[in-house]
C-alpha cells in the first residue's frame, strides 16, 4: 500500500464523513431531513426534563443536546446515534451537583471529554469489558428506580430538596400532606397517555392504510413533544384568563444561544473562590465513572444498531470524547448516545448521520424562538416524560434465565442494584464490579482439580492422572501443590501424571512452586510426569528448573515409559529375589556347620 492510499484509509476512518459524504443523494437528504426532524421533536422536551433531572435549569438541556449532533455527523461511525442529555447521565450529574453550582457539572463535562480522549489514545476501551451484563443489568435498574423516585415530588407538586433515594423517600413520606392535587392528577394522566401512546405504534394496519399507519407512528414518536405542548397550552391559558395555573411551572427559561467559552476552571461558591484543583477534589471518583458509563452506554447503542457492521470503539470513544469536549464550551453538561432517540432515529430511515444535523438546527431554532414558551410546561408533565421513559429500563426480566443459568451472576446484579440505592450510583457499581472480579479471579486461585486412577491400554498397569482446571498463577500454587501432594501420598506410591491440557499459561511463582513438588516426589522415590505440556509453559518452567521435568505430549509415549518403567522393575524385583534366595540358601548352610562341631564336641565330652 502506497503512503497516499494509507493516509487515505486513516484519514477515512477517523473522519468517516469523507467515506459517505461523496456517495451522497438526494433521496438520503429526504430521509434524513424527516428522521432529524422527528428525532428533535423527542429530544426537546427530553432534554428540558433531563437538566432538571440533573439539578440543573431547563436551557441546559437544550445546550446539551445539540453541539453533539454536529460533530458526531463528521467523526461519528454508526448513523443511528444521536448524542445528547440522558437519564443516566443527568442522574449521575446531579449527584455531583448538589449543594454546587451549574459549573460543576459543566467542568464534569469537560473532563468526561478529556478522559475519554486517553482512553482512546491508549486503547483503553478494554476496561468497559469489566462491566458484565448482569452488574449493567443491576445498574440500569437502579438508576431508573432513583430517577423515578427523584420525579415523585415533582409529580406531587412538592417543594422538596432532597439527595439519593433513600432521602427523597424520607422526605416524600414527611410531605406527602402537601400534595398538589393537580399537579398529582396531570401527573397520572400525561403517564397513562404517554403509555397509550407508545403502544400506537405497534398496531397494525393492512397495507391499503400505509398513510395511516404512517401518521399512527409519527404520533407514536413524537408523543413526548405533544403531551408537553398540551400541557403548556393549558397552563398558558390559565396564565393569561384566569386565576393563574393551578400546577407547578418550569418557569423563565433563559432565551438565546449560550455563550462560546472556555469551561469554568474555577468558581465562586458561598462568596468564596474555589480552584479547579478544588473542584476536581469535590467531584471525587465521577471524573472517572461518568465518562466510564457514557463510553458504555455509546458502545452498547452501537453494537445495538450495527447491523453486523464492525464497529470501531476507539473512534467512537474519541467521537464522544469531541462531543464532551466541545460541548463543555457551549455549558452543555456530560452527555453520551440516548438508546431512545436512536431506536426513533433508526425507525424513522435514517440513512446516515446527517440527521443529526437537522435535530441539532431544530434544537438552536428552539433555543432562539420557543424559550418564552417553555417557562409555562408544568414540571408534573415533564415528571411523566422522565418516568415514561425510563420505567422501561427496569429489566426485571432477565431475574429468571440468570437464575436459571448462573446465580452468582445473579450476586451481582443484587449487590449492584441494592448498593445503588443504598450508597449511591458510582459506588454502586464499584461494588458490582468488585464482585465480578472477585468471581473472575477466584478459579484462578481455587482450580477444581480432577484425581483419577487410570490404566494403561497393553498391560493395565495403575496410575494417578491429576487435572488441573486452570491455569498456574500464584494465587493457587499452595493449593495445587497441596492437592497434589495428598493425591500423590494416599495412591501408595503409584505413578503420578499431570494433565496439563487446561493449564494455558503459568507464572515465576507457579513454575517454583512445581520445583519442590518435584524434589518432594524425588525423596519419596515416586514417579512424576507431566502431560499435554504447552511449549509456552515448558519454556517457562525449564527457565526456573530443569532436571527431572519429565513432560510427554501425546498418551501413547508416556504410557510406553510407564510400561518401560515396569518391566524394569519387574527385573529389580526378580533379581533381588534372587539374590535373597541365594542369601537364606547360605545361610542355612553357615547354621549347619557349627551345629555339627558342637554335636562332635558334646560326644567328646560324653566320653
Amino acid at each position: 500500500m502506497s503512503v497516499s492510499a494509507w493516509l487515505k484509509s486513516v484519514a477515512v476512518r477517523r473522519v468517516p464523513i469523507l467515506g459517505w459524504a461523496p456517495q451522497y443523494s438526494t433521496e438520503k437528504l429526504v430521509s434524513d431531513a424527516i428522521a432529524g426532524i422527528t428525532v428533535g421533536l423527542t429530544v426537546m422536551p427530553q432534554a428540558l426534563a433531563y437538566a432538571t433531572l440533573a439539578g440543573l435549569e431547563p436551557q441546559y438541556g437544550l445546550y446539551s443536546a445539540f453541539v453533539g449532533c454536529f460533530v458526531y455527523t463528521i467523526f461519528g461511525t454508526c448513523k443511528d446515534i444521536t448524542i445528547g442529555p440522558t437519564a443516566l447521565m443527568a442522574l449521575m450529574t446531579y449527584q455531583q451537583i448538589i449543594g454546587r453550582n451549574t459549573d460543576y457539572a459543566i467542568l464534569l463535562c469537560f473532563l468526561c471529554g478529556v478522559l475519554q480522549l486517553v482512553m482512546a489514545i491508549l486503547h483503553l476501551g478494554v476496561l468497559i469489558d469489566f462491566i458484565s451484563i448482569p452488574v449493567t443489568v443491576g445498574f440500569t435498574s437502579a438508576t431508573s428506580v432513583i430517577i423515578m423516585t427523584s420525579q415523585i415530588k415533582s409529580l406531587l407538586g412538592l417543594k422538596i430538596s432532597s439527595s439519593g433515594f433513600l432521602d427523597t423517600i424520607t422526605k416524600v413520606v414527611k410531605n406527602i400532606h402537601h400534595t398538589r392535587i393537580a399537579d398529582l392528577t396531570l401527573g397520572v394522566v400525561c403517564i397513562a397517555v404517554l403509555m397509550l401512546l407508545r403502544k400506537l405504534k405497534d398496531y397494525k394496519l393492512s397495507k391499503k392504510q400505509r398513510t395511516f399507519s404512517k401518521a399512527l407512528w409519527l404520533i407514536s414518536t413524537s408523543r413526548n413533544a405533544l403531551v408537553v405542548i398540551v400541557c403548556s397550552t393549558v397552563a398558558y391559558f390559565y396564565e393569561i384568563r384566569g386565576p393563574g395555573s393551578p400546577f407547578r411551572l418550569t418557569g423563565t427559561v433563559r432565551p438565546g444561544l449560550p455563550d462560546f467559552r472556555p469551561p469554568p476552571f474555577a468558581t465562586t461558591l458561598n462568596n468564596r473562590t474555589i480552584g479547579f484543583g478544588e473542584m476536581v477534589s469535590d467531584l471525587g471518583t465521577s471524573v472517572v465513572l461518568v465518562p466510564i458509563i457514557g463510553v458504555l452506554g455509546n458502545v452498547a447503542i452501537a453494537k445495538a444498531f450495527a447491523s453486523g457492521q464492525m464497529i470501531d470503539a476507539t473512534q467512537e470513544l474519541m467521537t464522544l470524547s469531541m462531543c464532551n469536549v466541545f460541548g463543555s464550551f457551549f455549558s452543555s453538561m456530560p452527555v453520551t448516545g440516548s438508546f431512545s432517540r436512536s431506536a426513533v432515529n433508526h425507525a424513522s430511515g435514517v440513512r446516515t448521520p446527517l440527521g443529526g444535523v437537522y435535530t441539532g438546527i431544530m434544537v438552536l431554532l428552539a433555543l432562539g424562538f420557543l424559550t418564552p414558551y417553555f417557562a409555562f410546561i408544568p414540571k408534573a408533565s415533564l415528571a411523566a416524560v422522565i418516568i415514561s421513559a425510563v420505567i422501561f429500563m427496569i429489566e426485571y426480566e432477565v431475574v429468571k434465565p440468570m437464575w436459571r443459568s448462573s446465580k452468582k451472576d445473579l450476586v451481582a446484579t443484587c449487590a449492584t442494584f441494592v448498593f445503588c440505592l443504598a450508597i449511591g450510583v458510582e459506588y454502586g457499581i464499584l461494588v458490582g464490579v468488585g464482585i465480578n472480579i472477585m468471581f473472575l479471579l477466584y478459579p484462578s486461585a481455587r482450580p477444581t482439580v480432577h484425581v483419577d486412577k487410570v490404566k494403561t491400554r497393553i498391560n493395565g498397569i495403575e496410575y494417578i492422572m491429576i487435572t488441573p482446571g486452570n491455569s498456574l498463577y500464584f494465587p493457587a500454587v499452595d493449593f495445587i501443590k497441596t492437592s497434589i501432594g495428598n493425591a500423590g501420598i494416599s495412591s501408595k506410591h503409584l505413578p503420578v501424571v499431570i494433565d496439563c491440557r487446561f493449564i494455558l499459561a503459568a507464572d515465576f511463582t507457579a513454575a517454583k512452586g512445581i520445583s519442590a513438588l518435584i524434589n518432594e516426589f524425588l525423596i519419596r522415590r515416586q514417579p512424576l510426569y507431566f502431560l499435554h505440556t504447552r511449549e509456552e509453559v515448558v519454556s517457562l518452567f525449564r527457565g526456573v528448573f530443569d532436571n527431572d521435568f519429565k513432560y510427554f505430549t501425546t498418551r501413547e509415549e508416556l504410557e510406553s515409559i510407564l510400561e518401560e518403567k515396569c518391566k524394569e522393575i519387574d527385573n529389580e524385583e526378580t533379581h533381588l529375589l534372587n539374590n535373597h534366595n541365594q542369601w537364606r540358601h547360605s545361610l542355612v548352610e553357615m547354621t549347619e556347620i557349627p551345629c555339627e562341631d558342637s554335636n562332635i564336641n558334646q560326644r567328646k565330652i560324653t566320653k
